[in-house]
């Protein structure tokens, strides 16, 4: 189990090596995490080695690289499912982690932990190219006229729809002809942003 700062050293090691090609030395992450001295660097990697998340190239530098995940996957939760239909009511519990690489859906390293998933029922987003049973990657942040959100409707209901507003007010629009606009009555919350699909389900 990893401290939290450990944790935090251990993301910038994955970070800089992925972009540079190589890990940072001491002195990058030293001035990166505000340490007076390397020492409390050294303190911290020799930690993360012992606990086996990073080890030396050799044995006279810290040349780092870190094991205990490859690249730069992810782990987000799957709360669950999502109705890309009619609302329904749902309760939101994780019951299933996925690793993803948060670059490939164009969210930056620091933005990850506000990334999480749903699974997708109904066809009411078909046109959007998003299909019943695909994972919907979405991301917690205010969200802007047009985007796919998840929506918390009138505090008890959830749907996935493109947001879009009428006099001032939000539409829950569906990307399917066969379904009507959602106008919500006494609320509406944005759970998420979608930001990606992975499609799962054979077609």
């Amino acid at each position: 189990m990893l401290t939290e700062k450990q944790e935090a050293i251990l993301d910038y090691v994955r970070e800089v090596q992925a972009d540079r090609g190589m890990p940072p030395s001491t002195r990058d992450i030293q001035k990166q995490f505000g340490y007076e001295s390397q020492n409390a660097v050294m303190n911290h990697l020799r930690a993360l080695a012992k606990k086996g998340a990073i080890t030396q190239i050799d044995g006279r530098t810290w040349g780092l690289k870190a094991t205990a995940v490859q690249g730069q996957l992810f782990t987000i939760p799957v709360y669950g499912t999502i109705p890309a239909g009619n609302p329904v009511s749902a309760e939101q519990t994780a019951d299933e982690s996925l690793p993803i690489d948060p670059r490939l859906f164009g969210v930056e390293h620091a933005r990850r932990r506000q990334l999480w998933a749903l699974r997708v029922s109904g066809d009411s987003m078909i046109e959007a190219h998003i299909l019943d049973g695909d994972l919907a990657i979405l991301e917690r942040r205010e969200p802007r006229e047009g985007d796919i959100i998840a929506a918390l409707i009138d505090e008890n209901t959830t749907t996935l729809k493109r947001l879009r507003y009428a006099a001032g007010q939000p539409v829950l629009h569906p990307e399917n002809p066969r379904y009507p606009d959602i106008l919500p009555q006494s609320g509406l919350e944005c759970q998420g942003v979608l930001v990606g699909v992975i499609r799962r389900s054979p077609r």
